[in-house]
């Protein structure tokens, strides 16, 4: 009798939960010689990583995948270098695991503090981007996790490519292979069993479109790190300076479509709008963006722009299309960005301090930015070695989710044959 589908996830979670707590007690030398013969493996098996890949997109192609999600899908020779990269900075990393803060006398005459611990096992939801298999593994293995992978259909071969490096990397460190497992179903009950199994998975993180995100969400009996939108503001302050205004909305945008963290909606005060608008607008049009505006943009850059929608401020594109509005003020920049953003990455440019200080303290987001391109709103960028995923709930993570969000803390007491009277 074969093997169902349930069946199947059960024997992974399974090994999953024994793997966690060899993880758990593993050193950081082990974890990190696990992390650098992978990256060993990942080099050495360039050519076989270039052949899967290729299969994936050639399935891509002949099924209707658009440009974007194909962008996705890619293993360039540069995604390999960055995946490399991303084990070796995690290996560099500290390990949080084990570490002991705020410790303090009590009263009672024992001592109480904090210890940092791995969750267990993660499982994560992912689709087209095969190097999140490296990213997600990479973090789990160094945060003491135990981890279960299921990437999407179309990056079937990437993945299993890919796991075989960690697999070489695991074995080669003395760690257990199911510490590390790629789901090698393709059937979509795979993902309904993953996010049903408490007694085996401590947390989920879904990365992909909102679809998938919305459902794992709703259906989910395991707790959920996520994001749903990327809906990303730039703010162009009165007080900007223009060449920073006009460097730092370019890069925003055109840098790469697709991301999360790509600025979906340009803000412009008034006041800056027709020095800024008309520069930025030739280089978006130049660059193939196709712009949608407010009538007070259109009325100053003409037909080059479309009628924006209001349906246009709280969609993100994830293509070459730009919504711009002019405002009047800092306060209706807030109320717009707060009103429709979808609390990812916002960032405003802008000399004036206080204005900056303001829109730190009242813009809802899990990363804001003062005069810097909300492209750099994830973990490699912001120095964690790489990321699981960004969070914008306000539990248990938020922002780029890197080694210290896949931990917990539990209290730790030291005594000396206290009792409580």
């Amino acid at each position: 009798m074969s093997e169902t589908v349930l069946d199947y996830m059960t024997r992974l979670g399974r090994a999953a939960r024994e793997a966690s707590r060899v993880l758990a007690r593993a050193s950081t030398a082990q974890k990190n010689r696990a992390l650098q013969a992978a990256a060993t493996a990942l080099d050495q098996a360039r050519e076989a990583l270039a052949v899967a890949n290729a299969k994936d997109l050639e399935a891509g192609r002949a099924n209707g995948l658009d440009e974007a999600m194909l962008d996705r899908l890619a293993l360039t020779p540069r995604r390999v270098d960055e995946m490399i990269e991303g084990l070796r900075q995690v290996a560099a990393l500290p390990d949080p695991i084990g570490e002991i803060r705020d410790m303090r006398y009590l009263p009672s005459g024992i001592q109480v503090g904090k210890m940092r611990v791995p969750l267990g096992v993660v499982g994560i939801i992912y689709e087209s981007r095969p190097n999140v298999t490296i990213d997600a593994a990479s973090l789990c293995l160094k945060s003491g996790n135990a981890t279960i992978l299921r990437g999407g259909s179309e990056a079937i071969h990437s993945n299993q490519a890919i796991a075989r490096c960690i697999t070489r990397g695991l074995e080669e460190a003395g760690l257990p292979n199911a510490a590390v497992q790629v789901v090698e179903t393709t059937d979509r009950a795979a993902v309904g069993a993953l996010i049903s199994m408490p007694e085996f998975v401590d947390v989920i993180v879904p990365r992909g479109g909102k679809g998938l995100i919305e459902r794992i969400s709703r259906e989910a009996r395991v707790p959920v790190i996520k994001h749903l939108d990327g809906i990303c503001h730039v703010y162009i302050d009165r007080a900007a300076d223009m060449d920073k205004a006009v460097r730092i909305a370019d890069n925003a945008k055109t840098q790469r479509f697709a991301p999360c963290n790509t600025m979906e909606t340009l803000l412009v005060h008034a006041a800056i709008a027709a020095s800024v608008l008309p520069p930025l607008a030739a280089i978006y049009v130049q660059k193939g963006v196709e712009l949608r505006g407010c009538p007070r943009t259109r009325e100053l850059l003409g037909e080059a722009v479309n009628a924006a929608r209001e349906e246009d401020w709280a969609t993100e594109y994830n293509a070459p299309i730009l919504s711009i509005r002019i405002l009047d003020s800092l306060d209706e920049a807030i109320e717009h960005i707060n009103r429709y953003g979808s609390q990812h990455t916002d960032a405003i440019v802008t000399e004036n301090f206080t204005d900056a200080r303001r829109f730190l303290t009242e813009v809802d987001s899990s990363s804001v930015m003062v005069n810097a391109s909300t492209r750099f709103a994830d973990g490699f960028e912001y120095g964690l070695g790489a990321e699981i995923g960004i969070s914008t709930d306000k539990l248990h993570a938020r922002g780029p989710v890197g080694l210290e969000g896949l931990t917990s803390e539990k209290y730790v007491v030291f005594g000396d044959g206290h009792v409580r009277t």
